[in-house]
């Protein structure tokens, strides 16, 4: 499998990435999860060494890679114990960011695309909100077109990056009375007027700063309109398939850490006269947690070659990323209770890990939803084309 989708290169990728998380990020990954602050200066080393651009054009300061190269980089920070400092990285290099390319213009490409890729701005998707959840249509905000600005109002949740970013895409109904077909998608600086942000006290993903964002009549020009007035929802669905397989890579990913972690803290810890990866009850364990990890991390890599060759693979990223972040859960259960006690302890990984592991099947759509679409392609044979061009 490494030989089918991992060239030479990608593995000399992975271990310069490898190396630069041990030495820049993993000193200071407990300080960052107590605080709940990641500090501005490692945003800048990351886009010093192009992580923030391995997808992206070299026009604007991107490395133009394959898919493959953001398999590595999504993996290899799920292995340094903090999802929550990888979701903030992630959010802001291919939630926000991926709509900067996709529907912002060259002004704000210049503007905003290229400081991200740099490090030097940080970028928020705003599409949740408090009442609405994964059901996107039915978002409350609205945008109302006044001469050269538009003013919008309204609120959004469970946003990364949400607190310490400096801009917002934002989405928010242009025409209430079309539905999911008024809705449109806007660049917001964050510090405009009007605009508050209150950090939520999460479960897991201590690291990074999640929000609940307030539009109090926050006023932005006409040019902040990101694509055409009326295709933010197409915009938003095109996107999600990427932001699923996204979350599936990190599910078998974490998924994989907790078992090579648990495997090795077992070949050392000892009960009744010998190591505890000898009882064939535990053995057996690990051993169908594995297999699940494998199939995942397999049908994962296969949709993503497909993905890469710009094919529109919404079911198989909705299988992906249901059934990864399931099995993450299943496996990392698992692997602390082979730990005992110890696995309680918060100095060791695996309670972080659990509680970090929760969120996958509630963020980027719960698995309840994805239930609900992959019934109608199954079932219903409801056939999901390109909502853009």
């Amino acid at each position: 499998m490494e030989s089918i989708y991992f060239t030479e290169e990608h593995q000399l990728f992975r271990k310069s990435l490898k190396d630069f998380l041990q030495k820049e990020v993993v000193p200071h990954i407990e300080k960052w999860e107590k605080t709940g602050t990641i500090e501005r200066f490692i945003w800048k080393k990351f886009g010093e060494m192009g992580f923030f651009g391995i997808n992206y054009p070299e026009a604007y300061g991107g490395l133009n890679l394959d898919l493959f190269y953001t398999v590595i980089f999504l993996e290899e920070l799920q292995k340094i114990k903090s999802s929550g400092f990888a979701a903030a990285m992630w959010a802001h290099s291919y939630l926000a960011m991926t709509h900067l390319n996709a529907e912002g213009d060259e002004r704000i490409k210049q503007d905003y695309l290229v400081p991200s890729i740099a490090g030097e701005k940080i970028g928020a998707l705003c599409i949740t909100e408090p009442f609405g959840g994964s059901d996107v249509a039915g978002m409350r905000t609205t945008a109302v077109k006044q001469g050269d600005k538009y003013i919008i109002n309204g609120s959004k949740t469970f946003i990364t990056n949400g607190v310490y970013g400096d801009y917002y895409i934002v989405a928010a109904k242009t025409s209430p009375e079309l539905g999911n077909k008024g809705i449109s998608i806007f660049l917001m600086d964050s510090n405009l007027k009007g605009v508050s942000a209150v950090k939520l006290d999460k479960l897991g993903w201590r690291a990074s700063d999640t929000a609940e964002i307030a539009f109090d009549n926050v006023e932005i020009p006409v040019e902040n309109l990101m694509g055409e007035e009326g295709k933010g929802f197409p915009y938003i669905m095109q996107h999600f398939a990427l932001e699923r397989m996204i979350m599936a890579i990190n599910g078998h990913a974490r998924a994989e850490y907790a078992l090579e972690y648990t495997i090795d803290y077992m070949s050392q810890r000892e009960a009744f006269g010998k190591t505890i990866d000898k009882f064939q009850a535990l053995r057996h364990t690990i051993v169908e947690h594995a297999t699940d990890v494998e199939h995942c991390k397999i049908f994962n890599y296969a949709a993503v070659a497909r993905l890469d060759k710009g094919e529109y693979v919404v079911k198989e990223a909705t299988m992906a990323k249901l059934k990864s972040t399931k099995v993450a859960d299943e496996t990392i259960y698992s692997c602390l209770q082979m730990l005992g006690g110890y696995g309680y302890m918060e100095e060791y990984p695996l309670a972080r890990l659990l509680r970090d592991s929760r969120l996958g099947p509630i963020g980027g759509g719960t698995s309840e939803i994805l239930k609900e679409i992959l019934s109608k392609m199954i079932i219903d044979k409801q056939n999901y084309k390109p909502a853009v061009n």
